[in-house]
């Protein structure tokens, strides 16, 4: 007689062990999972306690949000109104300056101009940035062909009855988006082109692009732009000149596209072989196995490499003080000069707002990039 019994029925589900639950279990596994794990958690927590309460008193609760003048930002030893000992931010500069910091010295009154681009570039790009936003392609015509055409009428004037504005009088935020949106927008397909070039079989092109990028590559962007601004103009012809905020763009956009050759032709490099092949058994050319089938996967590869540049260069077009032209950061360190606001806390106040804004976009670009990466990754998985 047999005694065994097989269980027809599941069980119902164990309840997960109660050090594995809350948030007990979730702190003892991310911070104090090892006797060093739980070293370095505890040091740290005694940094930020050491380190955010005086912080946060200068940024916020002993700061001057408002006034007229330097006033507000000076001890009355200085010549102010704070009393003795008084340590705080002075936003009081940025809130009078907030207009200058953004247009820099672009006239008052035709400032409408920048005005209507900077509204017509967030339009254009937010519906570009979200995957379900449909009619891509024509979105992106838009901006890269509609943006760019009315930002040339737009900003420097002298057309359809516009004052003519020099380049001269833009600065702030207005010179580093447009100088970051030109580089970017350019930097990336000459980086395609230069990356496929440099693979190419044939000897010439391939010579050409890396003679273009080790040379490039080799020398910093301040040299970039010095030869742009001062050395360039000795070369050309008597009475030919080229505005130099042109030069800047010109100069800023090939530097970058040196740097995205390098890191396009890492994802080049990084298909397999298998997937040139399969492309030259299907018959399909050069340009539709590079278009189609290649160049999709080593872009999707390298997303973190070609945001990283946009970063990098986002953040270099700083350097364009160097020939005279006053980027975010330029145009707050003219404002240190003004006495109006001369106050020993002005400029750590004002360096401090231009980190944070560089911080604001850059971190922006990388939180993007991280969503595509991940969304990329599920499409893959599916």
């Amino acid at each position: 007689m047999s005694h065994s019994f097989v269980q027809t029925t599941s069980l119902p589900p164990l309840a997960a062990p109660a050090l594995d639950r809350g948030l007990i279990s979730k702190l003892r596994a991310n911070l104090f999972a090892t006797p060093q794990d739980a070293a370095l958690t505890i040091l740290a927590i005694l940094f930020l306690a050491w380190a955010i309460p005086p912080a946060f008193s200068w940024l916020f609760a002993q700061a001057a949000w408002s006034g007229p003048d330097r006033s507000v930002c000076a001890t009355i030893a200085q010549g102010g109104i704070q009393p003795d000992g008084w340590s705080g931010a002075c936003w009081a500069f940025v809130d009078a300056k907030f207009d200058q910091f953004v247009f820099g010295r672009y006239p008052i009154e035709e400032r409408w101009r920048p005005s209507i681009v900077g509204i017509l570039f967030v339009l254009l790009l937010i519906p570009m940035l979200i995957p379900r936003v449909p009619y891509k392609r024509a979105n992106a015509l838009l901006l890269f062909t509609l943006l760019p055409a009315c930002a040339a009428v737009l900003l420097p004037g002298g057309w359809l009855g516009l004052a003519h504005v020099e380049t001269a009088l833009w600065g702030g935020l207005l010179v580093t988006l447009v100088l970051s949106y030109v580089g970017i927008a350019l930097s990336l397909p000459l980086g395609i082109v230069l990356a496929l070039g440099r693979r190419s079989g044939m000897p010439v092109i391939r010579l050409l692009c890396t003679a273009f990028i080790e040379l490039v590559r080799g020398i910093p962007l301040i040299t970039v732009l010095f030869m742009a601004s001062v050395m360039l103009p000795l070369f050309l012809p008597e009475g030919v000149t080229f505005d130099k905020f042109l030069r800047a763009l010109i100069g800023v956009s090939l530097f970058a596209s040196a740097y995205m050759a390098e890191v396009i032709r890492g994802g080049l490099q990084a298909i397999p072989k298998g997937q040139y092949e399969g492309a030259d058994s299907l018959g399909l050319g050069y340009w539709q196995k590079m278009g189609f089938v290649v160049l999709p996967q080593a872009i999707k590869l390298v997303i973190p490499g070609i945001v990283n540049t946009f970063i990098g260069l986002f953040k270099d077009t700083s350097l364009v003080s160097i020939i005279g032209m006053f980027d975010l950061l330029g145009i707050i360190r003219l404002g240190f000069s003004d006495a109006t606001w001369a106050s020993p806390v002005t400029p750590l106040s004002g360096l401090v707002f231009a980190g944070f804004m560089f911080w604001l976009f850059c971190f922006g670009m990388s939180r993007y990039s991280s969503f595509i990466e991940r969304r990329l990754d599920r499409s893959h998985k599916k």
